[in-house]
């Protein structure tokens, strides 16, 4: 094409400029995708935490004494129809109590906590992992746009007996400009998994206190099926 000749026949200095450019600009499009990929990661994961914990201990308390009266009855319909198709961990649980209770409670115990360490905690601890190529990468990238614009500010030195400082500003201003939009990138990324490693943990301890109360009267409810 026209504008392929013209970058071939425009001279050496001009095509290690138009690369520049365009390496420029490749840079800038994988910071964005960094970015967008980094932000979609957390959203998902904050929503799956969401969705699998009660909002408060109050509410996992009222959900326990709703089906305590049921379940120490041995209506267990009564206790699969309260629990529906409700993705909460907790509720999840029970359910699943409930259906395997001829296991036994020693049985159903283990299977609980197995299930709970490996289908929540260690889930969501794999979620988690997806952001932080991106907390990595963002600086990298950042710091490879501030090697390339200095790169690009002393060849222009170094080829012309007289610069414009506008020429140079330039080059320095992309290798500043990288260099920060790295780290707005990364820090809030940094950010956002600290405070879902707290969610986390909250959930952990909330379905630790709700799984040991409910343990306590699927053990009734066992022993007298004895």
């Amino acid at each position: 094409t026209r504008s392929w000749r013209a970058f071939l026949e425009s001279g050496p200095q001009s095509m290690i400029e138009e690369l520049s450019n365009q390496i420029g600009n490749f840079i800038y499009l994988i910071m964005a995708l960094v970015a967008l990929w980094g932000a979609f990661c957390v959203i998902m994961v904050w929503t799956r935490v969401a969705s699998k914990s009660f909002r408060s201990e109050t509410q996992q308390r009222q959900f326990l004494e709703a089906i305590e009266e049921p379940l120490l009855k041995g209506d267990f319909d009564g206790v699969s129809e309260l629990c529906g198709n409700d993705p909460r961990a907790m509720v999840q649980m029970v359910q699943m109590a409930v259906t395997n209770r001829n296991l036994g409670y020693t049985k159903v115990k283990q299977l609980l906590l197995d299930r709970f360490e490996r289908d929540v905690l260690a889930d969501l601890d794999y979620r988690v992992v997806w952001v932080k190529p991106e907390i990595a990468a963002a600086p990298l990238l950042g710091l490879l746009g501030k090697v390339l614009g200095m790169m690009g500010a002393f060849e222009k030195l170094a080829s012309a007996a007289t610069v414009e400082p506008s020429e140079l500003a330039q080059s320095i201003s992309f290798a500043l400009i990288t260099t920060a939009l790295g780290l707005i990138i990364a820090i809030p990324l940094v950010m956002a998994v600290a405070s879902l490693n707290n969610r986390i943990k909250h959930l952990e301890d909330l379905i630790s206190v709700g799984l040991q109360q409910f343990l306590d009267l699927f053990r009734e409810v066992a022993a007298k099926q004895k």
